[in-house]
């Protein structure tokens, strides 16, 4: 998960000019396709307990792995439970985990990242040295690790997988921040207000501050879509949030491969949630993609 974080930021921040001229056609079809898209998968999720569907923790054995009909619109798992039911609650999960994870990772990434291109030297060496050493680890393998740790006896809870998420999300963030702090901390208006006497924590949040948030904002869907897949990974593997409380993308994945004959003659238990995680990371990268454009052209018109 860093290292893809790290490599879009790079993308991003040497992106060449006439790449960001291209937003000035406007936002395309594809655009608004993405918007109807993710709107309707996130408007699902969020309006879950109001639809009237069956409970998602209640099987049925009498209908198991039921491909489509009446009362299951997207057929049933391998012990009876509906899909779709199961779908729009692990989204819930998966999307609160997501945007949590990139609330807390751009806060912790932010201010270390400010902090070292700011002031550079000693402590830009000693935060950076920390920063490299957490992203030498594998991502997946770090994020096994700390949830083994963190974990109570009950198993997995939200709060380890945000946690676990959120120290894996820190060090490329910090990069990222730290990368575009370089480019505004030595500016004109920045050199102007050091020779006023200005202190270092008001020339930090009233100089350096408010120019490095927008870059940050307009990749934040794509830390959003990283952490998504990351979650869904650690489900995936069986070390995510417990299935019978949490039917996360992953686990749901997960149990439909692990079912009997399941990919071969009730694939749709786990192509369903393949296909709606693909559709939502796909939608949030392309959205991502077209506002970080239209970011770089009013950038570039200042």
């Amino acid at each position: 998960m860093a290292d893809v974080m790290a490599t879009a930021a790079a993308v991003e921040l040497e992106a060449p000019p006439e790449v960001a001229g291209t937003s000035r056609r406007g936002y395309g079809i594809g655009f608004w396709l993405a918007v109807l898209v993710l709107g309707s998968i996130v408007l699902g999720c969020l309006f879950e307990p109001w639809l009237p569907l069956d409970d998602f923790r209640i099987p049925d054995a009498a209908n198991r792995q039921v491909a489509f009909s009446s009362d299951h619109l997207l057929g049933t798992d391998n012990i009876g439970r509906d899909n779709l039911a199961r779908m729009l609650e692990g989204g819930r999960t998966s999307l609160f985990i997501g945007a949590a994870v990139t609330v807390l990772g751009f806060i912790g990434g932010g201010i270390i990242g400010l902090v070292a291109g700011y002031f550079r030297g000693w402590i830009e060496r000693v935060l950076m040295g920390v920063v490299d050493i957490f992203l030498a680890f594998p991502a997946l393998v770090f994020a096994l690790a700390l949830i083994s740790v963190i974990a109570d006896e009950s198993g997995t809870t939200v709060s380890a997988v945000v946690t676990s998420l959120t120290v894996l999300a820190v060090p490329p963030l910090a990069r990222i921040t730290r990368a575009t702090t370089l480019q505004f901390s030595q500016r004109e208006f920045v050199t102007a207000a050091r020779s006023l006497g200005a202190r270092h924590h008001r020339i930090i949040i009233k100089e350096i501050l408010p120019n490095v948030v927008p870059p940050m904002l307009s990749f934040a869907l794509v830390v959003l879509a990283v952490v998504i897949v990351a979650e869904a990974a650690l489900g995936f593997v069986g070390v995510g949030l417990p299935d019978d409380k949490y039917p996360t993308w992953g686990n749901m994945i997960a149990a439909g491969r692990n079912s009997p004959n399941a990919l071969e003659e009730h694939a749709t238990v786990a192509l369903i949630p393949a296909g709606i995680l693909f559709a939502t990371v796909l939608s949030l990268n392309l959205i991502g993609d077209k506002l970080r454009q239209r970011f770089d052209v009013k950038e570039s018109g200042v």
